[in-house]
């Protein structure tokens, strides 16, 4: 069983920054697939990206591939979402998820985090 924490979200003019993080514990997330999805108000979860247990396969959707970057430390049991040039419509929860195989699919995933909101303005 693991307990995975969002921390980093908050407000942020279009075009900036924003480093979200993923603690994880009671385990190690060292031998599993770790992703991020999200969601706004009235809409389907939609994955973002994913990272395999060793950093070697990384996985993006493409509304965000080139401007997010997914990456982990297992020795420090977390992982990241680096979110650089955003935009309005990357507003929305972002949920850490783990218990998956890379998957795009929500439901594929096992366990998630609480969210942390992130919003963009124009």
């Amino acid at each position: 069983q693991v307990q995975l924490v969002e921390s980093g979200g908050g407000l942020v003019q279009a075009g900036g920054s924003l480093r979200l993080s993923c603690a994880a514990s009671g385990r190690t997330i060292s031998y599993y697939a770790m992703g991020w999805f999200r969601q706004a108000p009235g809409k389907e979860r939609e994955f973002v990206a994913a990272i395999s247990y060793n950093s070697e396969m990384t996985s993006y959707s493409d509304s965000v591939k080139g401007r997010f970057t997914i990456s982990r430390d297992n020795a420090k049991n977390t992982v990241y979402l680096q979110m650089n040039s955003l935009k309005p419509e990357d507003t929305a929860i972002y949920y850490c998820v783990t218990d998956g195989v890379m998957a795009t699919v929500a439901s594929s995933w096992g366990s998630w985090g609480q969210g942390t909101q992130v919003t963009v303005s124009s």
